[in-house]
């Protein structure tokens, strides 16, 4: 896929819409401001329109900090090596500020920017004379719009609950290009952004063409819309709606589509399954970003996988629910013997010239197995125990080393002894949630999880002590910006 890097890695200066947030280190910027930075002024045709929404998607990743905050993460025992401040200070739960690649201020700015580019097209969309070969990109503008709105309003407000979305305060819903820099914004209410979440959705999914794009893995195809529609719903608990999306993603067998780590897989070296992990060949990524980041050079942080929450999670975790063990290729870096982590990330970089540099990653932001997972949860959410365990028993068939449907096969006997209890829709919830933690360990997702089920999380530093996010701890909602509290005025969340 060609990259437009001017557009994407260029960090001398990020512009937000509206001044949500606004970072300028160059002089001359008001000279700047006065020049068309691109081909919007002129999106005179759909080809351009799909150029533009090439920015749609958000350029920054969350899995750095999402990682460090959940539990996912401990102390390995050295001496951080890349920049301390984005994984010690959500390890420790303690609000920052930062413009670094992987930072929580930063991801905002992208998401913002990202909604800003699908304002654009979509003002194009509605302005052209043609508007019928604008139909699909005008779907994808919409349904990307929604996907940054979400990211924002699950990670800088409260949880989606249905006694209390409608008076949580939510995140500005952005829907016009902006034409001033300095605008107010209202936060209005969590129920609000889902319900404009949804009819950008709702809108954009009957318009998407999987043939107007040349690589369809970097945007918004119908199965990928589907499968964040599944994810959706299922933080909005509309269990129904999870299972449709789930099954408009995949109409026939999913199996085909899961990653194989006990066969493919199992044979290739380090090498090979980064480059494979994030590859648009690889049928298990539904939809791919391109983000600037470090993450691939994760062994340079003190604060991430070592080898307590490996055994726990890997050596003696939930593969034993079925007899197995994992096919997963874990493995050790460095001297310390605590720095643990899967060959997933394969670090891309641009030169700008000899000694300068953009470094990115490609990001999987959907994937067949969430959209697995988001279906069996929403079947037990539903009493149907037997369909779920279905979906379970077909990923844990490309999980487990030589895998034997007579002696692997998830029970809810097995379940319910595993987990030491009786209640057998508990137990197929843990089992969800602990198979999705260690399927996308390093990838952020599990802090999604811990948000969605208030589970608590302990952390202890090098000097033992103790950092603790329990249930309910406002610190669970990430703070907004302080650029954006002051340039868009918009009221920080309580601490």
């Amino acid at each position: 896929m060609k990259i437009n890097m001017k557009t994407k890695y260029i960090h001398t200066m990020v512009l937000m819409v509206g001044a949500l947030i606004c970072y300028i280190s160059l002089p001359g910027c008001k000279k700047m401001l006065d020049t068309p930075p691109d081909n919007r002024a002129e999106l005179n045709s759909a080809d351009k329109v799909s150029q533009l929404l090439t920015s749609a998607y958000p350029s920054s990743d969350y899995i750095t900090f999402c990682e460090s905050m959940s539990d996912n993460a401990g102390d390995r025992g050295f001496k951080t090596s890349l920049n301390a401040v984005i994984n010690d200070n959500p390890y420790r739960f303690t609000d920052f500020s930062s413009s670094d690649d992987g930072s929580i201020d930063t991801y905002w700015g992208s998401c913002y920017k990202a909604i800003s580019a699908a304002n654009q097209a979509l003002q194009a969309c509605n302005e052209a004379k043609n508007p019928a070969d604008y139909s699909a990109y005008k779907g994808e503008a919409l349904i990307a719009r929604a996907y940054s709105h979400f990211m924002l309003v699950s990670l800088f407000a409260k949880t989606y609950d249905p006694a209390t979305a409608a008076s949580d305060l939510g995140i500005p819903y952005v829907t016009e290009p902006e034409k001033t820099l300095y605008k107010t914004y209202d936060r209005k209410t969590v129920a609000y952004v889902y319900d404009m979440i949804e009819k950008d959705l709702t809108d954009g999914m009957p318009l998407l063409n999987d043939n107007a794009y040349k690589v369809p893995a970097y945007r918004f195809t119908k199965a990928a819309a589907h499968a964040f529609a599944s994810r959706f719903y299922l933080f909005k608990k509309q269990y129904d709606k999870v299972i449709e999306q789930a099954n408009l993603t995949f109409p026939t067998n999913i199996g085909g589509y899961l990653r194989p780590w006990n066969s493919t897989y199992a044979g290739l070296s380090e090498a090979g399954l980064k480059a494979i992990y994030t590859s648009s060949t690889e049928k298990a990524n539904l939809l791919l970003a391109t983000t600037s980041s470090l993450w691939a050079r994760w062994p340079g942080y003190r604060y991430g996988l070592n080898i307590n929450i490996y055994a726990s999670v890997y050596a003696y975790g939930q593969s034993k629910i079925s007899g197995g063990q994992w096919a997963y290729n874990v493995l050790s870096y460095g001297t310390s013997g605590q720095d643990i982590g899967l060959p997933k990330w394969r670090e891309n970089f641009v030169n700008t010239s000899p000694a300068i540099g953009y470094a990115y990653i490609y990001v999987p932001l959907l994937s067949a197995e969430e959209v697995l997972f988001n279906r069996a949860e929403a079947l037990v959410m539903q009493g149907n125990y037997a369909a779920a365990l279905t979906d379970l028993n077909t990923f844990m068939s490309t999980r487990i080393v030589n895998y034997s449907e007579t002696d692997n096969k998830l029970t809810q006997e097995k379940v319910t002894a595993f987990y030491n209890t009786a209640d057998v829709k508990q137990a197929l919830i843990n089992t969800i949630l602990d198979l999705k933690r260690a399927e996308f360990m390093q990838e952020g997702l599990r802090w999604f999880d811990i948000l969605r089920y208030n589970l608590p999380v302990t952390h202890i530093d090098e000097n033992k002590k103790e950092f603790s996010l329990q249930p309910n701890d406002l610190r669970r909602v990430l703070q907004i910006p302080q650029t954006a509290q002051t340039a868009g005025n918009l009221t920080p969340n309580p601490r």
